[in-house]
């Protein structure tokens, strides 16, 4: 079995109020690639995928008139995707919703949200993911409240062949100061999501726990914005919100890495153009988390980079549509079902 999680940017912007595919030489929001280019990229990359199940980051819109799973069922349709059926879980208001993108004739998937439906003052003890999560992160001795502006998916999975497990689809809170107009401010507010993604990296750990103790298997996928060392804040709190989630038992081959000492090369997920600067930066992003039952399944994972993955380099097409479809390259894991 193949599972891939990818954060596809402005997926949305290719469809309509009505979830139509655009297929047109207008701007994708991809600097230089235009609607079709992007579509057709994006399905190109997914089709090389061939995952029995993709974690869509940055799905397309669920709204007034918009829905998730019928402009990704219609976009699986228009390119013949082998992964044709989708579900969600909790809609949020970032026009980025996480959805699966699956093969029904390889596995069911079923919207199964655990924890207590909070209200404003919210449980401290993993609460539903549309919830309130209470918290003191020790830092200043008060508590903290904390919501997901894209609640995780929480699944129910079950394969043709009987094996069932849960399967969390993620994206946690970016670390960028958007709207700081000075250094001050910059740090505060690099301070304040820092804390909010500690606290959603927390309230993952906790769920994933809760199924460990009952015996369930667990994937967790998706973009987690974050790894040991990336940035100067990281020693207030004295780990990363990737080693928080290490810590319940998962594990990903990539995130161990960042944890050894020297560890030389590390890979990257994402690559991103630095502004009047003519360079990238590059960071590690992007995850697929097991549990131990999942990962003695003779486990293997791949990062499809367009230029450290020798395949995808070596595929020229592949290569131009993976730097053409997102900033995000997809990971995969293979294991056996």
């Amino acid at each position: 079995m193949r599972l891939a999680t990818w954060n596809v940017e402005w997926f949305a912007n290719l469809f309509d109020r009505d979830d139509r595919l655009v297929l047109d030489d207008a701007p994708s929001g991809r600097e230089g690639v235009s609607r079709a280019q992007q579509a057709e990229a994006i399905a190109m990359v997914l089709t090389a995928l061939d995952a029995d199940a993709v974690m869509i980051i940055e799905a397309p819109n669920t709204g007034r008139t918009q829905d998730t799973v019928r402009a990704l069922e219609s976009f699986a349709k228009a390119f013949d995707l082998r992964a044709r059926t989708a579900v969600i879980g909790f809609a949020n208001e970032t026009h980025q919703e996480i959805a699966l993108l699956y093969d029904p004739a390889i596995l069911a998937a079923r919207h199964d949200p655990r924890g207590e439906v909070t209200g404003k003052k919210g449980d401290d003890d993993a609460p539903r993911f549309d919830g309130t999560f209470r918290i003191d992160l020790d830092i200043d001795a008060t508590e903290d409240l904390v919501r997901f502006s894209k609640p995780p998916l929480e699944l129910a999975i079950t394969t043709a062949s009987g094996l069932s497990f849960r399967m969390i689809g993620a994206h946690l809170k970016s670390k960028v100061p958007h709207g700081a107009e000075n250094r001050d401010e910059s740090i505060r507010i690099s301070i304040a999501n820092r804390r909010k993604q500690l606290a959603q990296a927390i309230w993952l750990r906790d769920r994933v726990r809760a199924h460990m103790a009952t015996g369930e298997e667990v994937v967790l996928l998706g973009d987690l914005n974050d790894g040991p060392g990336l940035d100067e804040f990281e020693h207030l709190f004295g780990r990363s919100s990737v080693e928080i989630l290490l810590d319940s038992g998962l594990f990903d081959p990539h995130a161990d890495l960042t944890r050894q000492v020297r560890p030389g090369v590390l890979p990257t997920t994402a690559r991103f153009e630095l502004p009047e600067s003519g360079r990238y930066l590059e960071a590690l992003l992007d995850y697929v988390m097991l549990t131990p039952g999942l990962r003695d399944r003779n486990a293997t994972w791949r990062i499809w980079h367009p230029f450290d993955d020798a395949v995808c380099y070596n595929t020229p097409e592949l290569r131009d549509a993976l730097l053409a479809a997102s900033d995000h390259f997809p990971v995969s894991v293979d294991f056996d079902a």
